[in-house]
């Protein structure tokens, strides 16, 4: 479909689904690597790698929000 045949309807749809992506995108690297940090902290009966898992799952989360919508 070209961008002239595009109903204005279908343009606040992909807004939607890009205010949708970003939060996911946030949230599941936290989850992901915050996860992967708690089971390194359980298994090495430390405690700095959970907040290095939030911290680097937002950078990297953030990191494919711009490459996906930054462009």
């Amino acid at each position: 479909m070209s961008a002239q045949e595009r109903r204005p309807e279908e343009d606040g749809r992909d807004f939607a689904d890009a205010m949708w992506s970003v939060p996911s995108y946030l949230l599941a690297g936290m989850a992901i690597y915050g996860g992967i940090g708690w089971l390194l902290d359980r298994w090495l009966d430390m405690s700095a790698f959970f907040p290095i898992g939030v911290v680097l799952g937002v950078v990297l989360g953030g990191y494919l929000v711009y490459r996906k919508f930054g462009r």
